[in-house]
Parts: C-alpha cells; sequence; structure tokens
C-alpha cells in the first residue's frame, strides 16, 4: 500500500441499523478519505453507553451489524484500521489521565451538553459519563495522534474542547527545564516597562485569541535586544499556553457531504422516526418516500413548485441523474409534473444505489466470523499505536512504565 499523507480518526456509535443520512453525511467521506489519508475508524460502544446505560441492548451484536454496513458501503479494511473502542483499553486510560487536568467548565459549556439533556429528557444524564464524553471523545483522537478529524460545522465545537485539553497537557507536563531556562532568558531580556506592555498583551490574547491582538505581540518582540529564535519560540509557546508537543492539536477535517432531511423534512433520525434505513427493503423505502413531504406550495396537481424548497429535491441532488435533476427542475416549476412522478422517478435512482448495499449488508451479516476477525485485527493494530501514544503520556505525568 502506497505511504499515505495524515492520520485521521473517527468514530460512530452503534445504536442501531445505519440510514441514508449516515451513508450520504458520514460513510461516503469515510471511502472517499481511506484513499489518500492513513485513517482510523471505530465502534464507539462506550460512547453508546454515555446515553444508553440504563438499556444498552445486544450493543456488541449492535457493533457488529454497524461494522457489517461499514463494510457493504465500500469501508476498506485494507485500506483503514476497523476496530471497536472498548476493544483497546489505553483509551480508557488516556481518558482518566486527561480528566485529571481538564476544567469542569470546559465540559460544562459544550454547546450540546445542555442540548442534549433537554432533547433526551426521558433520560437520566445527570451521570459523569455523559458531561465527560468529550475527555473521552479527546482520548480517542490524541490515542492515535491524529492530525485530521472529520467533522460537520456544528461539531467544531467538539473538537475545539479537544484541542484545549491537548494544549493544556503541552502547557502542564511538555515545559520541563530546558523549556523553563529558555523562557527564563527570554524574559530576562525584557526591560521592565515593556515586561508589562508583554504581560497585559499575552493576557489580552488568551482572552480574545484575536489576529490582531497576535500581532501586537511580534511587535513587542521586535523591540527586544538580542533575543534568540529558541527564546522566541518559547515566549510564543508559553503565549498559547504549550510546551513541547507530546500530544499534537488535530485541524477539524470538515465534511462535503450533503445532509439529507428524513422523511417530514426535518434532521433525519432514528428518534424521529423518519430515517430510511440502509437495510429497508424496497416496499418499505417506497413507502416512505410516496408519503414524504414535498414543496408546501404544491397544494394542487396543477401548482408550480420551486425544488430547493421540497425535501425530495436532496435526494435528487445525492442519488438521481443529471438528466433526471433537469427534469425535475423544470417539470416541477412549471407544474408539468406532479409529486408523485418526482418521487416515482427518485425511487428508480434510489434503487440501484440501495439494492447492491442490501445484498452485499446480507453477505456480511451471514459471515459473522469474518467480520469478527477484521474488527480483531483492527483492534490489535490500533493498540499498539495507542499504548505508544499511553508510554509517552504516563512517562509526562510521572507514572511507572506499565509492562
Amino acid at each position: 500500500m502506497p505511504e499515505k499523507s495524515l492520520r485521521v480518526v473517527s468514530g460512530m456509535r452503534p445504536t442501531g441499523p445505519l440510514h441514508l443520512g449516515h451513508w450520504v453525511g458520514v460513510l461516503q467521506n469515510w471511502v472517499a478519505l481511506q484513499k489518500q489519508h492513513d485513517c482510523y475508524f471505530f465502534a464507539a460502544d462506550w460512547h453508546a453507553l454515555t446515553t444508553h446505560y440504563e438499556h444498552p441492548g445486544a450493543l456488541a451484536d449492535l457493533t457488529r451489524e454497524m461494522a457489517c454496513e461499514w463494510l457493504a458501503v465500500g469501508v476498506d479494511p485494507e485500506r483503514a484500521t476497523l476496530f471497536i473502542q472498548s476493544g483497546v483499553p489505553e483509551h480508557a486510560e488516556l481518558h482518566l489521565l486527561l480528566s485529571m487536568m481538564t476544567p469542569l467548565g470546559w465540559l460544562e459549556r459544550v454547546p450540546t451538553y445542555k442540548e442534549q439533556q433537554e432533547a433526551l429528557a426521558d433520560r437520566d444524564l445527570s451521570t459523569y459519563g455523559f458531561l465527560g464524553y468529550p475527555v473521552l471523545m479527546t482520548a480517542d483522537v490524541l490515542a492515535y495522534r491524529a492530525r485530521l478529524v472529520p467533522v460537520g460545522q456544528d461539531q467544531v465545537a467538539h473538537l475545539e474542547v479537544t484541542r484545549e485539553i491537548a494544549r493544556r497537557f503541552n502547557f502542564l507536563y511538555g515545559r520541563g527545564p530546558v523549556f523553563d531556562h529558555l523562557l527564563a532568558e527570554a524574559r530576562g531580556r525584557f526591560k521592565p516597562d515593556l515586561r508589562k506592555k508583554w504581560d497585559q498583551l499575552v493576557e489580552g490574547y488568551r482572552e480574545s485569541g484575536t489576529a490582531s491582538s497576535w500581532g501586537s505581540l511580534e511587535s513587542v518582540l521586535g523591540d527586544v535586544p538580542d533575543l534568540t529564535s529558541e527564546e522566541r519560540g518559547a515566549l510564543y509557546a508559553e503565549v498559547r499556553g504549550t510546551g513541547r508537543e507530546i500530544l499534537p492539536e488535530p485541524q477539524p477535517l470538515l465534511t462535503p457531504g450533503a445532509k439529507l432531511p428524513g422523511t417530514d423534512g426535518r434532521k433525519m433520525s432514528k428518534s424521529y422516526g423518519n430515517a430510511i434505513g440502509l437495510r429497508d427493503p424496497e416496499p418499505v423505502v417506497r413507502e416512505k418516500i410516496r408519503t414524504m413531504v414535498t414543496d408546501p406550495a404544491r397544494v394542487r396537481r396543477s401548482d408550480p413548485g420551486d425544488p430547493e424548497r421540497c425535501p425530495v429535491w436532496k435526494y435528487h441532488e445525492t442519488f438521481s441523474t443529471a438528466s433526471t435533476r433537469e427534469w425535475v427542475q423544470a417539470g416541477c416549476r412549471s407544474a408539468g409534473i406532479g409529486c408523485l412522478d418526482c418521487k416515482e422517478r427518485l425511487l428508480g435512482h434510489l434503487g440501484e444505489a440501495l439494492g447492491p448495499v442490501r445484498e452485499r449488508i446480507e453477505h456480511w451479516h451471514n459471515h459473522p466470523r469474518d467480520v469478527e476477525e477484521i474488527l480483531q485485527s483492527g483492534c490489535t493494530k490500533a493498540g499498539r499505536e495507542a499504548h505508544q501514544t499511553l508510554a509517552e503520556v504516563r512517562a509526562a505525568v510521572g507514572l511507572a512504565e506499565r509492562r
């Protein structure tokens, strides 16, 4: 296999059968990423317990069946490492160590913390597991020194917590005598009034983090005589709150995949009952599409519509050919076609895409040992990588080497 560029880590919770939203929004992106990056894709079974701890169901079976769906859509164990989160105990150990130095306020301000508690009001989520899931997510990423994490725009804030935790860890444990000596030498070159101005700018930058405040810091350093490049680097590291990079800060990789609406026009979700599953038989898919909401302006067959306001159009954009999309645009806007005509044409294209996927899911479902071997092999490989990271982390925090 040719050498790949960057390490990518991403996971998915095994809470039930996957739907078209997972395929289009996540898995198609995974298939593309595995061709150019060193990808680690994992079944986040511990994460599933953060919200389903009371009734976990057959979590092992759900995990294996989710892997069947991954394989069926083209996630390739020859190109990417597929594994189970709980099969790599280093995730739990790193989660524990990182939780020791993660401020509580960081977790409480994660945007979805309060939102999910309100959305899932029927469940008791007043647990550390739910509050601390960003730390576990951080361990999932940092255990493999991932450089890129594929996320949607609404998940960037979650990844920023990971970056902050990595930054804080490096600040606390990545400094040491050499770093401290360089920093002391650098600060000793400041005149008292310039040092005071520097400290004020540093405080301002840490509060705002704007490019203009960084420019002011650079300007001040231009007035410090005899400052070496190493000393300058130590000062900049202190400003950012970092030291030696033990745990690299991952960067967000915004996913380009389209988001398919559910059959009721809302976000596709199993909990809303508006999802079209990858395993749904053809008659079930047909019924879901035929009853799907459309452009509200088309009250009568003779009313012209606007495809951009119709949830069905998003499916045409994803699954239909260019000629069909042109037919829909012209026919809908002129009322030359009805909504059922539009949906019938979509069903043909959707069937062509889903039929082979259902067959491959069935194949892997009937070969559970093969799936388990793929996941076990992935756990072994992932475990080796995570073990190396844990060795450095344990040493940094002063723990004895684990044998």
